[in-house]
């Protein structure tokens, strides 16, 4: 099986792509990629998947937004339950300038066989299916931070050392973490560096976003709603959030459950 990762340019940008392979009930493989064009980055994946093979894509990016004003559901409940953390996400709706591109992603993958699927039970045997992601949330959670790092913005010289404790992070939380990587992964010589220049900063930061995406689609299959909350829902938007803590499941306005971290 295949969990990749795309942190999406969502509108003329280069997207960060990751692949995880599943193999032997651990994670084996890693690859990066860092690409311009939607017809790229599908080509990319159809060269990765076997014609019968499993797989499933997490996206960084609103690819259902039914809503043609105001915000959807689930990025309200990003706001109510991660707001505090800085990780509220961007509100989407179809008159924004990216619509049509993040939409089209969501289209396009499910042409290809990925249908969204956010409450499938753990573990489901075979089956392509596509997840919208949140990397600054999930971070909060698998890392257990008090806040989000602030590699997005502001100077270089700001921004640079938030990034590097990024990839620390990943360095140091994704060898004890579960669903298990092969415990031979070379972890630092399979990471990027971090460069010094903005624009080559850029590209390692997007794909170091498009790793968290595909262990939050990793994550997702291995635990399903024991180990993930999902905000919102099929009809509405939704993103899913891996957490370490106990059964949540989907979260609504009416949930008797609040974000523990």
């Amino acid at each position: 099986m295949k969990c990749f990762g795309i942190d999406l340019g969502w509108s003329s940008g280069a997207s960060g792509l990751a692949c995880l392979t599943w193999l032997n009930g651990q994670i084996a493989g890693i690859e990066f990629a860092h690409l311009m064009e939607l017809e790229q980055i599908f080509s990319w994946i159809d060269q990765r998947l076997e014609p019968s093979e499993s797989a499933v894509v997490a996206v960084d990016a609103p690819t259902l937004i039914p809503n043609q004003t105001g915000m959807r559901l689930c990025d309200r409940l990003a706001h109510q339950y991660l707001g505090k953390y800085h990780a509220g996400c961007y509100p989407a709706n179809r008159n924004r300038p990216f619509a049509q591109r993040t939409l089209a992603v969501g289209l396009q993958l499910e042409q290809r066989g990925f249908v969204h699927h956010p409450h499938l039970n753990q573990q489901t045997p075979k089956g392509r299916y596509q997840l919208e992601v949140f990397p600054h949330a999930a971070m909060l959670h698998l890392f257990q931070l008090d806040q989000i790092l602030k590699y997005k913005k502001g100077r270089l010289a700001e921004r640079r050392p938030e990034l590097v404790r990024f990839r620390q992070f990943i360095l140091d939380v994704f060898p004890q973490l579960q669903p298990p990587f092969a415990p031979n992964m070379q972890w630092a010589a399979l990471l990027p560096a971090i460069p010094d220049k903005g624009r080559e900063m850029k590209a390692v930061e997007d794909q170091l976003d498009s790793l968290i995406c595909a262990y939050t689609a990793v994550h997702w299959w291995y635990w399903g709603l024991k180990r993930n909350w999902v905000l919102g829902d099929r009809t509405t938007g939704y993103i899913v959030v891996p957490t370490p803590f106990g059964p949540i499941g989907q979260i609504n306005p009416s949930s008797k459950h609040s974000a523990r971290l």
